[in-house]
């Protein structure tokens, strides 16, 4: 079986309006598959439907070759799930709550290897109210790992973490996934569906816009790269456009200076050459244009993000 999920042209109504919008991928198995977008995206209800919490309104769901809707059961006895919000027994401790939620799957696994594998162990006897953010998510992946599952799914499984904690999250993610389980997870954090996914689906507005591994989207663009150019004295439109070849200025001038402090800042796209650099920089020194600083930055997803929504990754 190649597929741990198939998603075939999935909509999900609520009224009038339409949450999910005709969506179509799929998700090898042993892969860490991500969904990147904005709130309101309809990343969350696309995986209610995967987890067989919502019934769609059309289109097809498997998981790990069953239907979701007609082996709900059997479906959510084999993967494990982390919701954006989870609410635990106050008056267990996290020893206590893993052996509860275990004790709902035919296949379990014991408290204590878990606690170790997030590095929780020393707190098996504490309640999950005493736990930091960090502890807290941590803890949440646990409790998706309880019933020993090939597929995890996780919801935005880092919002809210301050960055260290984000990044020994990630850790812990990839390594369930070197494991061999299959990942499917949210997020609208482009440096971590960057580092974490093989392949990445692009959704907004309930429809995927694009879907590829981090770097073949960020290759398709035009431009790769973003060069900053801080001048001695104002360019003039023509210049500006002498030296960008006919690539976007994404910002010049007055824009630069509300934010850099300097009117004479430009912002600009070259094209995926390795004579366009060059050729600006010739182009500036023929004009006897006086340069003050350059830097350069490599294309990233939220450049993808904005080419294909016209608009920057929101909250």
């Amino acid at each position: 079986m190649e597929h741990a999920v198939q998603v075939e042209n999935l909509v999900k109504r609520y009224g009038s309006f339409t949450a999910v919008d005709g969506v179509t991928f799929t998700v090898d198995r042993g892969e860490v598959f991500g969904i990147l977008g904005p709130n309101g995206a309809g990343k969350t209800t696309t995986l209610e439907i995967i987890e067989s919490l919502q019934k769609p309104t059309e289109g097809r769901v498997s998981v790990l070759g069953l239907d979701v809707q007609s082996h709900a059961a059997e479906v959510k006895a084999l993967i494990g799930v982390q919701l954006q919000d989870s609410a635990y027994y106050d008056y267990l401790n996290l020893k206590e709550i893993l052996a509860l939620l275990g004790s709902f799957y035919p296949a379990r696994t014991a408290p204590e290897p878990l606690l170790e594998q997030v590095g929780l162990l020393d707190k098996a006897a504490s309640r999950v109210a005493e736990l930091s953010g960090g502890q807290k998510q941590r803890f949440a992946v646990a409790a998706s790992l309880v019933n020993d599952p090939e597929l995890v799914i996780l919801d935005e499984p880092t919002t809210g973490l301050d960055p260290q904690a984000r990044r020994n999250l990630w850790g812990l993610i990839r390594e369930v996934n070197q494991r061999g389980v299959t990942v499917v997870l949210t997020t609208h954090y482009m440096e971590e569906a960057e580092v974490l996914c093989s392949r990445l689906a692009i959704m907004d507005h309930g429809r995927i816009l694009a879907l590829d591994t981090p770097r073949n989207l960020i290759n398709q663009l035009e431009a790769s790269y973003t060069v900053k150019l801080t001048m001695d004295h104002p360019m003039t439109v023509a210049q500006l456009e002498t030296l960008n070849g006919g690539v976007e200025v994404i910002q010049s001038g007055e824009q630069a200076g509300e934010e850099s402090g300097t009117e004479n800042t430009y912002t600009l796209r070259l094209a995926n050459s390795p004579s366009a650099l060059k050729t600006m920089l010739d182009e500036i020194a023929k004009a006897g244009l006086g340069l003050e600083n350059l830097q350069i930055t490599p294309v990233t997803l939220e450049d993808v993000f904005l080419e294909l929504t016209g608009s920057e990754l929101r909250d």
